[in-house]
């Protein structure tokens, strides 16, 4: 109360505005309000408001209707919501400026209330944890807790449901400041919500867990203290010496004894001797090996060869048309059935065309290359290459 009343005026500035006013506040100031929650930021880069609690007890103090929530159901809210977003538009449509930033101002002090409410609930299961749930001495007091805390994340999450982006995006419209207002800033609010209640569920997985290894070591603590109480005389015997051992201490596995040849013992030695002799001779029968073959060449060596034979052949074509000049030239598929060559018709053609392709222009020059070639069909462009004739380019 001393803090409401000393920063009275910054508050309700707060109160009448979106945001409270951080000029009239001293640093220190300002974080006592933000840990005596009376304050609160919603987001690191946003600005401080009022808690949602604190935001109630001035609309009750000053009688705001307008401003006081009797329930806290999101559905209400979201209604409330959708009645400002109606008036936001009519203001707008009517040309109504200040009643339009009246509306725009409700609203983002109702998101903001929505969002703290969420975060207040989120923050009393921390304070649950801190608390009762993590000290309590029963078994049965435990499962009632988390029984509890499951509940609240349940009405938090179907809280959080009830909010459906898709009704906000079509109710906004275009109106860049709701959008901003009801879709970016309030997706990224209850984004972090989830988050949090992700954690939430992760911790009370974690301490239930904890409490029950607790629980277990403490019942057999409990059980021996009980024991020991019907039984004040009981001694802890020697269970290493008594030759009937209880099956539940008798867990250990048998042990095998170790026995060596004591060489340094004189007397031994002939009985050490007719056990060597008794020993089995192992027997060694011969292996047969096949005798390796030879190493085969690999595939890569074998088509590197062929692709060598090729270009061979090819030169000795060319050097033909050299050594012949003919006017109409030596046809390529005639020269390589008449070789009797072992390569296919269409990849001998295509080491002949590479070839000459490769030449540098100057030699080019010195051959005509003619293709017989004829269309695929009326209705493909694609020229099928049937035959390659070579000649020699004689000066006329």
């Amino acid at each position: 109360m001393a803090l409401l009343g000393k920063h009275a005026d910054a508050l309700m500035q707060g109160y009448t505005r979106d945001e409270v006013p951080l000029d009239t506040l001293s640093d220190s100031a300002l974080r006592k309000l933000l840990a005596a929650r009376i304050l609160w930021r919603p987001d690191e880069h946003g600005g401080v408001k009022l808690a949602p609690k604190v935001r109630e007890l001035i609309a009750e103090m000053l009688a705001d209707e307008t401003r006081r929530h009797v329930n806290a159901d999101v559905a209400e809210t979201l209604e409330l919501l959708r009645g400002l977003v109606q008036s936001y538009r009519e203001a707008r449509s009517h040309g109504e400026h200040w009643r339009q930033e009246q509306q725009l101002l409700r609203l983002r002090q109702e998101v903001d209330d929505l969002n703290g409410r969420f975060a207040d609930a989120i923050d009393s299961l921390w304070q649950r944890f801190n608390s009762d749930f993590g000290f309590v001495s029963r078994l049965n007091d435990k499962i009632r807790e988390n029984d509890r805390a499951q509940k609240q994340i349940v009405r938090l999450l179907d809280g959080l449901a009830l909010i459906d982006f898709d009704e906000l995006i079509e109710l906004v419209g275009s109106d860049g400041a709701l959008r901003k207002l009801l879709i970016s800033q309030l997706q990224q609010q209850l984004s972090q919500h989830y988050t949090n209640l992700r954690e939430v569920q992760h911790r009370l997985t974690e301490l239930m867990a904890r409490f029950r290894q607790q629980q277990s070591r403490s019942r057999l603590v409990a059980g021996m203290a009980a024991f020991l109480r019907e039984h004040p005389g009981f001694v802890p015997g020697n269970y290493a010496r008594r030759s009937d051992v209880p099956a539940l201490v008798n867990q250990a596995t048998p042990l095998i004894a170790a026995a060596a040849p004591a060489l340094d013992r004189h007397l031994d030695t002939q009985v050490l001797t007719e056990l060597l002799h008794r020993l089995p001779v192992p027997a060694h029968k011969p292996q047969t090996v096949a005798a390796a073959q030879p190493a085969e060449a690999r595939e890569e060596t074998l088509v590197a060869a062929r692709q060598q034979a090729l270009k061979q052949d090819v030169e000795r074509f060319y050097l033909t048309v050299v050594d012949h000049p003919d006017r109409e030239g030596i046809s390529a598929l005639a020269y390589l059935h008449a070789g009797d060559l072992e390569w296919a018709d269409e990849i001998w053609l295509f080491q002949v065309i590479a070839e000459y392709q490769g030449l540098p222009r100057t030699e080019q020059r010195a051959f005509r290359l003619h293709q017989e070639e004829s269309q695929a069909s009326r209705f493909n462009h694609l020229r099928l290459i049937h035959d390659v004739t070579l000649q020699l380019a004689l000066p006329a």
